[in-house]
């Protein structure tokens, strides 16, 4: 099965407090489209300092995607 989270991300990103993000909005959009298809929910993305991460809420839980070793993850707002 193919899934958005084994798929890598080569796109250009930018480390804001320790935490991989997108540098540019269209990127995250692109891989926020991606996601909300996969789990079936609406997703947005939001600037977090100088980039960019996928919001959505999965579940009744709000949630936020950044990247990490080059695949999605699901990181903590700090």
């Amino acid at each position: 099965m193919n899934t958005v989270f084994a798929a890598p991300v080569f796109d250009t990103t930018v480390i804001f407090e320790g935490k991989e993000l997108f540098k540019g909005k269209s990127a995250a959009e692109n891989w926020a489209k991606k996601l909300g298809a996969e789990l079936e929910c609406v997703t947005t993305v939001e600037k977090i300092g100088t980039g960019w991460a996928i919001f959505g809420n999965v579940d009744g839980e709000d949630c936020i995607w950044a990247i990490m070793g080059q695949r999605l993850k699901r990181i903590n707002r700090e």
